[in-house]
């Protein structure tokens, strides 16, 4: 017995109104041909790239920022290399585990 799949095409608006905004940029020739290039190797609009470039980009600043904080919180507590991170880790670890000895114990 030989079954058949029906497919029905379906078109639905969901919301009349534009979920996205049409905006104009400028860039200069040698770039525009790279981001065309590069849309096409993709097989993505110039639309999907630049959105996809400005995704990376704001994580990329993001990222700085954390950095920017972590630098700085570093250089409060002293910390300069990696081995200055194990030792304070470990400090951190031998005192919680004076104050878990030390603590009365229920039962």
């Amino acid at each position: 017995m030989q079954r058949y799949l029906r497919i029905t095409q379906y078109s639905v608006i969901l919301s009349p109104m534009r979920t996205t905004k049409v905006v104009s940029i400028t860039m200069p020739p040698p770039l525009f041909e790279e981001a065309q290039a590069l849309a096409k190797r993709e097989n993505r609009t110039m639309s999907e790239l630049l959105r996809e470039a400005l995704r990376r980009y704001q994580r990329e600043r993001d990222w700085e920022q954390i950095r920017s904080y972590g630098t700085m919180a570093a250089e409060k507590v002293g910390v300069k290399t990696e081995e200055d991170i194990v030792n304070l880790i470990h400090e951190f670890r031998r005192e919680r585990m004076r104050d878990q000895s030390e603590a009365p114990q229920e039962g």
